[in-house]
């Protein structure tokens, strides 16, 4: 560590976030203070791994979309999916 980071306390979500936006985190810390591997054990995922086959050329017309839209397959086609569920 460079430098100790002292944040203070803040009157709104406003004033933190200028903070945020003005602080060079290199000034305070180097490679060396971060580790790999770091486990969260409580933290519980919002996301669940789901399986699902798909035609060989449904996901290149997917990916070609996503790739014009510069964002992952995976996002466009939960975006899709979502999309499909509200108008149900």
């Amino acid at each position: 560590m460079k430098k100790k980071l002292v944040v203070p306390k803040f009157k709104n979500e406003a004033e933190e976030a200028k903070f945020w936006a003005k602080l060079n985190l290199a000034e305070y810390f180097g490679p060396s203070d971060f580790k790999r591997g770091v486990v969260f054990p409580s933290l519980q995922s919002t996301k669940r791994l789901v399986s699902i086959r798909f035609p060989e050329h449904l996901i290149i017309k997917v990916k070609d979309k996503a790739n014009k839209l510069h964002m992952p397959y995976q996002q466009l086609i939960r975006r899709y999916v979502e999309r499909m569920v509200e108008i149900g």
